[in-house]
């Protein structure tokens, strides 16, 4: 396997002239660190040469707002993002996918642009539709199609096609048990989503540059069940045993090539935004919520049926639930929902006992869960629509179903298809190159870190306010 030793030789502390940030979407510490060490030397060749450590995601700890956060220095309240959806103002229910238009702060390729340095922002979500940037950016794996334009400046996106065929921005239907299919798109993806990378290196010669692989949590949620021994299917004879350390190796023998590219003027950073995790089932939130009479229908569905398309009766319906890696509670609020019937100035009053309630909640065999109930009180600010309850069932083994028709609140696991994972709280964060100290390991790092480091290495001053520490 190739090796990027004899590159890193030379790297010294100073302040970077360059740097690279390589994002691998939902790697896990014990995946990265420990289990696939031996199928990874290039990441550990990086570790031994300088900082690491695991690294706390945001809350919630899902993709659009910890990366949003991540290179902000900003919150999920700051930011206004609390997921992958927006609500629809004057919509009952209406949700709508986010876009770079939502994300409420400066994030740190602007104030890098705005002071000189020229940026390339690649794959990092949200960033459909592409923005101007003092450099180039390719959009995330929220592009709709191929056929999208998806690149900042325009004639960027002819090149790449030119060079590296049609853009793979997702693999399909990731929650299927095509295994063979995914295992071949997935591999495909990722080594076009890096040559891309190392194309703009060369080409594009830019000061900063941030990338996001999405493979890897499109791998955990469609193999986890065949990587972690925790998980209750694992099997260590199964046919699908090896496909993790297989997908390892793939992606770091992608991140040497990058790391290749790198002089000794350059700071390397690899992080994720989360962690993943052994899903145990779902919970599904409007199933309760009605069994508790804070959500009514006119009619229960004959089968399982999105909540967008249950027949709500809304004239009776104090809250309802969003779901996904986490659980979300919304009131019927007056005066902010179209058909809202709980007065603001009892807003609080139900939030107590909803949440209450909610911590009592039992597993499916009634064993106690060790909830986490998170109120919009926890962030520094409240931008956009915040939930006002978030709930991470048992340490987030289970994820939250908003379709009713269940006929139970406990169901086998996420209902768009077979998923082995969910989200965890630490993702990595590892560090080395021109002015990285090698402390080796470290403890206590947020992604409200890297906004900060970056700002640091590169000599320049960050907006007042951000989160984190500069973990140079």
């Amino acid at each position: 396997m190739w090796n990027a030793h004899h590159r890193w030789q030379e790297l010294v502390a100073g302040r970077a002239r360059r740097v690279m940030v390589i994002g691998l979407d939902c790697v896990p510490p014990h995946f990265a660190f420990e289990q696939y060490r031996a199928e990874m030397p290039n990441l550990h060749g990086l570790m031994a040469r300088g900082t690491y450590g695991p690294m706390h995601s945001t809350v919630p700890p899902i993709t659009v707002p910890a990366w949003s956060a991540m290179f902000s220095g900003r919150d999920p309240g700051e930011l206004g993002l609390y997921g992958f959806q927006q609500p629809r103002p004057g919509v009952q229910y209406g949700r709508r996918l986010v876009s770079p238009a939502d994300v409420q702060q400066p994030r740190v390729w602007h104030w890098l642009g705005e002071q000189g340095k020229r940026v390339a922002v690649l794959f990092v979500p949200p960033s459909y539709p592409p923005e101007p940037v003092n450099g180039v950016q390719v959009s995330c794996f929220m592009t709709p199609d191929a056929q999208s334009s998806y690149t900042y400046p325009p004639e960027l996106q002819r090149e790449l096609e030119q060079r590296f065929g049609a853009y793979l921005m997702d693999v399909e239907d990731v929650r299927s048990a095509e295994y063979t299919r995914l295992l071949q798109e997935l591999h495909r993806m990722t080594e076009q989503h890096f040559a891309i990378a190392e194309h703009v290196w060369r080409t594009q010669q830019p000061d900063f540059m941030a990338m996001v692989a999405i493979g890897p949590d499109r791998f955990h949620h469609a193999f986890y069940e065949h990587m972690d021994p925790r998980h209750p299917r694992y099997a260590a004879d199964g046919p699908l045993a090896g496909a993790g350390g297989e997908f390892y190796r793939l992606l770091d023998l992608q991140l040497g090539r990058l790391l290749a590219c790198a002089s000794s003027d350059t700071a390397c950073v690899v992080v994720s935004d989360h962690g993943a995790r052994p899903l145990l089932g779902g919970i599904a939130i409007n199933e309760w919520l009605l069994r508790m009479g804070w959500l009514r229908l006119h009619r229960y569905p004959t089968t399982v049926t999105s909540f967008s398309q249950a027949d709500v009766d809304w004239s009776r319906t104090v809250a309802y639930g969003e779901g996904g890696y986490c659980g979300r509670v919304r009131l019927n609020l007056k005066g902010r929902e179209p058909e809202g019937i709980v007065p603001p100035g009892e807003q609080q009053a139900w939030v107590r006992r909803i949440a209450a309630a909610l911590a009592e909640m039992r597993g499916p065999s009634g064993e106690p869960l060790s909830q986490r109930l998170v109120e919009p009180s926890a962030y520094r600010e409240q931008r956009g629509q915040p939930p006002e309850l978030q709930v991470f069932f048992d340490d987030l083994a289970y994820r939250a179903i908003a379709s009713l028709g269940h006929g139970q609140v406990h169901v086998a696991g996420d209902e768009r298809g077979p998923d082995g994972c969910n989200h965890a709280w630490h993702g990595i964060f590892v560090a080395a190159g021109a002015g990285i100290s090698p402390r080796g390991a470290i403890d206590h790092c947020t992604v409200y870190d890297v906004a900060r480091t970056v700002s640091g290495l590169m000599g320049v001053t960050p907006p007042a306010g951000l989160l984190g520490e500069d973990r140079r």
